[in-house]
């Protein structure tokens, strides 16, 4: 069982690897308005965790970056939390990885009571496609 963390490990930083998630013919994609998620199934490398994400909010919809921060800390959080469907499913298929980036598509700000609805159905329709 997967603890509710959220560590560096699974934070996906490597620009070769986030150029590939959104260039590559094997990409996928889904909205939960007002998230945006793209993923990407890979054979998962030694000491790999199962999935990794990318956080992405827009400077066209939030100019200051104290919104902008407040938002991604909104989906960061709301991933944290409901982050044990995937890696359960990822637990039955130990050579996979997925690559995610959670891409914020609104100029509204929401509580984030609904950022974390929307992530927690987000998160258990990519775990059945998977």
């Amino acid at each position: 069982m997967a603890a509710h963390t959220l560590t560096k490990r699974e934070r996906l930083c490597s620009l070769k690897l986030a150029n590939q998630l959104f260039s590559e013919a094997g990409s996928h994609s889904m909205v939960a308005y007002p998230v945006r998620v793209v993923w990407m199934e890979k054979e998962r490398e030694e000491q790999e965790p199962p999935v990794q994400i990318l956080v992405s909010v827009s400077k066209r919809h939030f100019k200051h970056a104290v919104k902008r921060n407040r938002v991604k800390r909104q989906l960061r959080e709301a991933y944290r939390l409901a982050k044990q469907p995937l890696y359960d499913k990822l637990e039955g298929l130990p050579q996979r990885a997925v690559h995610m980036a959670f891409i914020w598509l609104s100029d509204d700000l929401y509580s984030s009571a609904e950022v974390a609805d929307r992530m927690e159905k987000m998160i258990q329709r990519l775990a059945e496609r998977l």
